[in-house]
């Protein structure tokens, strides 16, 4: 079943007058009470975003790149992720101790936000997702 956001993208595109599409369709997930051992493994976020991709129909451009960051403040500590796609990229932090995920997924091609907290919540566990949308057109 096609996304909301697929739907009006595609209504937008066959538009005889080429009226101004989005440029782009931004995805923000505050994930709140994740597994905090799926957040201290690297090998699982990896995993989480190679699953993801092709999930939402991207493509990955190269290998994803994690680092861990802000080991001098605990409640901050955690992995942060970044996976250039085709179209855009993929982002997020993990901040380990207090179980939170923080997640972007920016793209011009529209794709189903859907399927992207359904790969969070099978990959993370978080009890809460708060989402935001944003098109955007500057």
């Amino acid at each position: 079943m096609p996304s909301a956001i697929a739907e009006k993208t595609k209504a937008q595109n066959n538009h005889s007058n080429k009226e101004c599409c989005y440029w782009g369709y931004h995805l923000i997930l505050d994930c709140k009470g994740c597994d905090t051992k799926k957040l201290k493994d690297g090998a699982n976020i990896i995993a989480f975003v190679k699953e993801l991709v092709p999930a939402i129909d991207m493509k990955a451009y190269g290998e994803p790149t994690l680092a861990h960051f802000a080991t001098h403040n605990p409640h901050a500590a955690g992995y942060s992720l970044v996976q250039l796609i085709e179209t855009s990229s993929i982002t997020g932090h993990f901040a380990e101790q207090i179980g939170d995920a923080y997640i972007d997924i920016f793209s011009c091609k529209p794709f189903d936000m859907e399927i992207a907290k359904k790969v969070v919540s099978d990959y993370f566990s978080p009890e809460q997702i708060k989402t935001f949308f944003l098109t955007r057109q500057a």
